[in-house]
């Protein structure tokens, strides 16, 4: 049973199926030790695990898991007092204020933000540009800069033309980072000021001149997931189903995920549920079981948290219709 679970096949209803779970991060055990640390006020911690980890590996996710924790802003100040010159602790307290600002915003729509939400918003993303603009010219080697300041131009509407002078200041020192490629695939959606038409070619072809293996593969089901996002009832269903979106998702697929290069690292959880949501919301039923045997039942909440409901339920409910 062992020999045919490893090729991908079932048998029925006796199948072994892994066990769902919600997995919010990459599985990096500095994750959760340097979320700990933020929590705790541990600036001496929260330094090693950064320092600890170089630009082109998981610090974009270490710096998240910091920013995300309520209450960094307050201890992160004396730190900047105690060594102004320092750019790390400029770089925690940027990231810090984007995340900060956008629990200001909120996820609502625009039309249900108040003016002094958006006020808050726009005033805790420009001090973050402040300090980034400061990083990138002390350390003009670092990526994470420039991955922020994309994070904040979109908030701060700073238009396409600078937005992408971001993108490629990043992708100058990191050619394949998945976080300034997701990042860009939103500044060029619909919603965001590009079209579907943009935001389809950026996705395939950034893809598919990456190397094979990595994770941009998965841009291309996040394409398709955000066209269909955007479509009404009736209309999303059967865009899903054209034929063209089945065959440029087997082709992404087949250069990332699927290919016998991949590497599990970084968001490779994220690109798999996005795979496997995408295949079967196509009925693509034998690419989305395979995307489904290989998540080994972990679960991102995005883009099952499209579907309503817990991601969890979404994703055993999708994964029961492909036959896994």
């Amino acid at each position: 049973m062992a020999l045919l679970r490893d090729r991908g096949l079932t048998l029925g209803r006796w199948a072994v199926r892994p066990v769902a779970r919600l997995q919010k991060d990459s599985g990096d055990p500095a994750v959760p030790r340097v979320r700990k640390a933020a929590a705790a006020a541990d600036w001496s911690t929260v330094r090693e695990v950064l320092e600890a980890c170089p630009e082109s590996g998981n610090r974009v996710e270490l710096l998240w898991a910091v920013a995300d924790t309520p209450g960094v802003e307050r201890w992160i100040a004396p730190v900047l007092e105690a060594d102004p010159d320092a750019p790390l602790p400029r770089l925690v307290a940027a990231i810090r204020h984007i995340s900060w600002g956008w629990e200001a915003r909120t996820t609502a729509l625009a039309r249900h933000v108040s003016r002094e939400q958006f006020e808050t918003f726009h005033a805790r993303l420009r001090t973050a540009e402040t300090w980034l603009y400061e990083v990138a010219e002390r350390e003009p080697g670092w990526t994470s800069p420039w991955y922020g300041l994309q994070v904040t131009g979109r908030g701060l509407q700073v238009g396409q033309a600078v937005a992408r002078r971001r993108f490629e200041a990043t992708v100058r020192r990191d050619p394949h980072h998945p976080g300034a490629h997701h990042q860009r695939l939103q500044q060029v959606c619909d919603k965001w000021g590009g079209s579907h038409e943009e935001m389809h070619a950026f996705a395939r072809q950034a893809a598919l001149e990456a190397p094979p293996g990595t994770l941009l593969g998965g841009l291309v089901a996040t394409a398709h997931i955000e066209h269909w996002l955007a479509l009404g009832d009736g209309e999303d269903a059967a865009y899903m189903r054209l034929p063209r979106v089945t065959e440029s998702l087997r082709e992404a697929a087949d250069h990332s995920v699927l290919h016998p290069d991949f590497v599990r690292k970084g968001s490779w959880v994220a690109a798999l549920n996005a795979f496997a949501m995408a295949f079967s919301l196509a009925g693509d039923r034998d690419y989305a079981r395979e995307c489904f045997r290989a998540t080994e039942g972990r679960v991102s909440e995005s883009p099952w948290n499209y579907l309503g409901g817990h991601p969890v339920a979404a994703y055993r409910k999708h994964r029961f219709s492909a036959g896994r």
